[in-house]
């Protein structure tokens, strides 16, 4: 999304849901963009069943694979 805002002021709530409503990636735009102002439940954690799906989605950069990945999203 940063490239989309390019440097634009995010200052209000609206502002940032136009941004993500309109970014694509490959072409194709988000299907969903909802505001979620609950707190995000922390602790939570996937079994290794649902992880090891999740990481045939995943890139990681060689030496830095635990904090950079990139994930592909689902094709539509």
């Amino acid at each position: 999304m940063e490239n989309n805002w390019n440097g634009s002021l995010l200052d209000t709530t609206e502002t940032v849901l136009h941004f993500a409503q309109d970014m694509t990636w490959k072409g194709q735009p988000p299907v969903v963009v909802k505001l979620i102002e609950k707190p995000y439940p922390s602790g939570v954690k996937l079994s290794p069943q649902e992880m090891e799906i999740l990481e045939l989605r995943f890139e990681r950069l060689p030496g830095l694979e635990k904090w950079f990945v990139r994930i592909t999203p689902l094709p539509p």
